[in-house]
């Protein structure tokens, strides 16, 4: 079975809602055996428009990812977010 990946561009107008965003889905993270395999570290745009924060989110199947989003825990935590970011979000099936 294939890994998953969420991704998500972000561009923070509220640090301090968005601390409280990313504090809040530690639990979701818990639950669905996600691994960060970026955070928010140096990046720049090659090409398109897109956000200078950059997240990479790696679960254990596609089914996990979008339990992950999906689940009250980390619903919850999304609250804080929606007005201290612009943010773009995908979940994406990996290769086999």
């Amino acid at each position: 079975m294939p890994k998953a990946y969420i991704i998500a561009q972000a561009k923070v107008t509220d640090p301090e809602s968005y601390a409280k965003y990313g504090a809040g889905t530690k639990p979701a993270a818990e639950k669905f055996h996600m691994t960060p395999l970026a955070r928010g570290g140096r990046s720049q745009v090659l090409e398109g428009e897109g956000f200078p924060r950059v997240v990479v989110l790696e679960f254990p199947s596609y089914e996990a990812a979008l339990g992950y989003y999906n689940s009250p825990e980390y619903q919850a935590a999304r609250e804080h977010r929606l007005n201290a970011a612009e943010f773009n979000m995908v979940v994406v099936e990996g290769v086999e």
